[in-house]
């Protein structure tokens, strides 16, 4: 996979980027938001790892504005204090995040952790729940026929509900589904959970997912 790597840190950029090659991926890199944004356009990574403390343009407006454009999965990079900015960027429609400092062994972890869940999964039929439709093969999401754009962790989320509609389902069980051997804080399947419900919301299906508090989620019966 070609995965882009913005940090105006040039060590901790090597420091990466030589994880991501010796893990068989190939590699782009920039120094500021102006350069993510136009490598993001022009290259079509497959994943952007982001840092946010960017100079010119910090990581949580470059994301901003690449979510306006395209789906790729991103990464951020934070430190360990912000917890603030990781909420955000969770919000704006990161897929995970690292903290600094980080073990170059988790981040390629969590690397593929992201690529696992884009990967078209070609024996995966399609789902209906009432007006809401899932191609996880295809990556396509609809509700009466009206596109919804998920991202990789969204779609994964929402799969996973769907499988299985009338279980429900933990917390526990969907972060280990979602995201497999790594430590996953509650709040960002909250962020996800949000982030898709809003989406499915503004497709006209506001309803589709809930919660039954001390018990898990499920789809809402039809």
């Amino acid at each position: 996979m070609k995965i882009l790597v913005v940090d105006d840190d040039p060590r901790l950029r090597d420091l990466v980027t030589l994880a991501l090659e010796r893990a068989g991926h190939t590699t782009l890199t920039a120094a500021n938001g102006a350069q993510a944004l136009t490598h993001a356009m022009r290259e079509s990574p497959d994943l952007i790892v982001l840092d946010i403390g960017l100079p010119e343009m910090d990581g949580l407006e470059v994301c901003r504005r690449i979510r306006a454009r395209s789906q790729t999965p991103i990464l951020f990079l934070t430190a360990r204090a912000d917890e603030v900015d990781r909420i955000v960027g969770l919000e704006l429609g990161a897929d995970d995040y690292v903290t600094k400092p980080f073990s170059p062994r988790e981040l390629v972890a969590r690397v593929h952790a992201i690529l696992k869940r884009l990967a078209p999964a070609t024996t995966t039929r399609a789902l209906t729940h009432g007006p809401l439709t899932l191609d996880p093969a295809r990556h396509l999401c609809s509700v009466a026929g009206q596109p919804v754009t998920l991202t990789a962790a969204e779609m994964a989320l929402l799969a996973r509900l769907m499988h299985h509609p009338d279980m429900v389902q933990t917390r526990a069980a969907l972060i280990e589904n979602v995201w497999p051997n790594t430590d996953i804080a509650d709040r960002t399947l909250d962020s996800h959970l949000r982030n898709l419900r809003r989406k499915l919301a503004d497709a006209g299906a506001p309803e589709a997912i809930e919660t039954l508090h001390g018990i898990g989620i499920r789809m809402t019966p039809c």
